[in-house]
């Protein structure tokens, strides 16, 4: 028997967070399997029924029976919720009621297919998104779930059936269910229920038989099933070793970095590392090194990165985007510096014409001692005609790039004329010095790639007009050629320079930028002394660095959020208030009703929040840059900081007056007290003398004597 060792205090207290937190929320199990007809519905329906039976409230909220009669049959009995009714393109919809299972709140409620898709118009995209709320309102929750739907296995299980899923759960929501059952059938035993309508409707079991429900991807499907649950239940293990601190030794595993690359295989990579941290239980980052090169991507290349790097932090990766020059640099650089043991990388693309050293070369040179893997290309299912053409690349794709050559050639060109009327002055050693300073002009103005052309482009100018014979690239002087050569030498090294400072100097002139908005508004946000003041410059400042317009919300005296005194299009009080009770971001780039074209975050101050920020860019990808979005929640959090030390002032201020007039009462009560007190006193003993006085006086006299 393992000896009990003393508790880690921090993995105590850690866990007693992670209690209180679980106490709170509701409890969620997933019924898990490897395809349609495993069994995962009537094992939620049989475990849900005997609750019943015992007592417990449970609710069927939306039960896919897929016309198979054993469903149906435990169905019957149960709660039943109506579904919700939503219109969407001229037709009447049902779909899962969140609102009327939040205002039933039963103990337990039932939502099948937990990885599908809401009608547009939905509060959330997702249905796992619902179930998410349902957990945070304290509702227990069962639920279903195939293999092929986790968001990491979803080029492995396209790779195998040559079938591409859609409908994704991100395995960082997969990881947080308090339980999760596997149900298992054999791949024969399925295919017999399959051939038997116990899966699918005869028409439509067809032709699963012939894609989907073939004995081999059935197979592989259920490996994968095995595997990941597996992966949990050691998970589990783990954790329950740590909490009873049975054993301290554990294996240390490196963490992993992923690093995110321009070609078209780079959600691939994300996916392989997500799959790869979990089943070795360790953290992963994922960054994207922006070089002066790939900074002069088009648009469509830098939101397919824009969305990679999304990806990765759906999937659970701590997300960056470095500027530098060198990539491998940059990729070591935050490995050493986040303890970063393994690299995971997309292959390299064999059909460049141009041989280059592979990155994990350059990696391998630069820190021997950090592991690479290198991820190679999935096995993609051949896309729709449509989608063929929407990949391939249009005719302008480029423009922009063959200007800069252009412009290079024709700088040359200008650079030769230059030297030809300066020739008659100047002897041939001067000339050089004209054609390099081309060279550097065309580095600092047109990029680092323009500037090796020029260098060539140069050498041959001067060969051809300047030296003899002229007009020809023949030499009469040997010693030429080390002229040529130094010169290309001098240019390509001189060019390259030039540019690296360019982009160090347009990269610090960006930092710089952000450094000194922040400081402003920090500044100008601690004078303010009303929430008027403090909005209207939290909205200008805003507006000015983010080119977006800004609403702010803010409770009144009754902690009811206020509509933004400005009227601007397109807000909407519901989803303000939603960010507002549930403390998260909403609309614009989240999970939650993303169709909005503004983004809504809570202002969140020390003690509680005070508010919502509303944002409309002029660019919606904008706030896709990891960067942007973390300079727009510090803004975010001044704002709120300053509303909240205005409320603390005008508390104060209340305060203040309230004592002012409690002191001002007592001073009065008192000076009453003091002038009146001889008079009183004396209209008393003539009363008190009057009652015994004789003759004696009549009873309504002594009434009036006595007071």
């Amino acid at each position: 028997m393992p000896e009990l060792q003393r508790p880690n205090p921090d993995a105590l207290l850690a866990q007693i967070r992670e209690d209180e937190h679980r106490e709170r929320r509701g409890r969620l199990r997933i019924y898990f399997g490897s395809s349609a007809g495993v069994g995962k519905t009537c094992a939620m329906l049989v475990a849900a029924r005997k609750l019943l039976a015992d007592g417990v409230d449970v609710v069927a909220g939306v039960v896919e029976t897929h016309g198979r009669g054993e469903t149906a049959a435990l169905l019957e009995g149960l709660p039943l919720l109506p579904p919700a009714q939503i219109d969407h393109r001229g037709r009447r919809l049902s779909e899962f009621d969140l609102d009327g299972v939040l205002a039933r709140k039963p103990a337990l409620v039932l939502v099948d297919e937990l990885a599908h898709s809401n009608v547009a118009g939905s509060r959330h995209p997702k249905r796992w998104q619902d179930v998410a709320e349902l957990l945070a309102a304290g509702i227990d929750v069962y639920s279903t779930l195939n293999v092929q739907h986790l968001e990491s296995l979803n080029d492995v299980v396209g790779g195998i059936t040559g079938i591409v899923v859609h409908e994704t759960l991100p395995d960082t929501f997969f990881d947080r269910a308090d339980e999760v059952v596997l149900v298992d059938t054999p791949a024969d035993e399925l295919i017999e229920r399959l051939a038997a309508g116990k899966v699918y409707m005869p028409a439509q079991a067809e032709r699963a038989a012939k894609n989907f429900f073939r004995k081999g991807n059935l197979m592989a499907l259920r490996e994968l099933a095995l595997r990941r649950t597996a992966d949990r239940v050691e998970d589990d293990v783990q954790a329950y070793r740590v909490d009873r601190s049975i054993d301290k030794v554990w294996k240390t595993e490196g963490a992993l970095l992923c690093c995110i690359g321009p070609h078209q295989g780079a959600d691939h990579v994300v996916r392989s590392a997500a799959q790869l941290a979990r089943q070795l239980a360790v953290t992963w980052h994922a960054v994207y090194v922006q070089t002066p090169a790939l900074q002069r991507l088009d648009a469509g290349r830098r939101e397919d990165i824009l969305q990679t790097v999304k990806l990765a932090r759906e999937l659970g990766a701590s997300t960056a985007v470095l500027s530098a020059q060198n990539t491998a640099q940059a990729l070591v650089a935050h490995a050493r510096q986040h303890n970063l043991a393994r690299l995971v990388m997309g292959g390299r693309d064999r059909q460049a014409w141009w041989p280059r050293p592979a990155l994990s070369q350059a990696v391998a040179r630069l820190a021997p001692d950090i592991d690479r893997i290198e991820v190679g290309q999935p096995q993609r299912a051949r896309p729709a005609p449509a989608l063929r053409d929407a990949e391939a690349p249009s005719e302008s794709t480029g423009g922009p790039r063959f200007r800069r050559y252009g412009l290079a050639t024709a700088a040359c060109a200008a650079t030769t004329a230059v030297a030809h009327l300066l020739m008659p002055y100047f002897d041939q050693a001067n000339i050089v010095m004209v054609f390099l300073l081309s060279v550097v002009g065309v580095a600092v103005w047109l990029g680092r790639g323009p500037s090796v052309l020029a260098a060539f482009v140069n050498v041959a100018a001067f060969d051809f007009f300047f030296v003899a014979p002229r007009l020809s690239f023949a030499v009469s002087d040997v010693q030429y050629l080390l002229t040529f050569a130094v010169m290309l030498i001098v240019g390509l090294v001189t060019g390259q320079l030039t540019a690296g400072l360019r982009f160090q100097a347009s990269v610090a002139t960006h930092r710089e930028a952000r450094s000194r908005a922040l400081f402003e508004a920090a500044r100008d946000l601690s004078n303010m002394l009303t929430n008027e003041q403090a909005i209207d410059v939290a909205r200008t400042v805003i507006g000015r660095e983010f080119r977006a317009q800004v609403a702010i919300y803010v409770l009144d005296m009754n902690d009811r959020l206020q509509p933004p005194v400005s009227d601007l299009g397109g807000l909407d009080f519901g989803t303000a208030q939603w960010t507002l009770d549930h403390n998260q971001a909403a609309g614009l780039g989240t999970d939650t009703l993303a169709g909005s074209a503004w983004l809504y975050l809570p202002l969140k101050a020390t003690m509680r929040c005070r508010g919502v920020l509303a944002v409309q860019p002029r660019e919606p990808r904008f706030l896709l840059v990891p960067e942007q979005r973390q300079q727009l929640e510090t803004f975010a959090a001044l704002t709120a900081m300053a509303l909240e030390r205005v409320h603390y002032i005008e508390v104060a201020q209340s305060a203040t007056v309230q004592m002012a007039s409690e002191r001002l009462r007592n001073s009065l009560l008192a000076a009453l007290s003091h002038d009146l007190r001889t008079p009183l006193a004396a209209l008393v003993g003539t009363a008190e003398t009057l009652v015994v006085s004789q003759p004696r006086l009549s009873d309504q006299q002594l009434e009036l004597a006595n007071g």
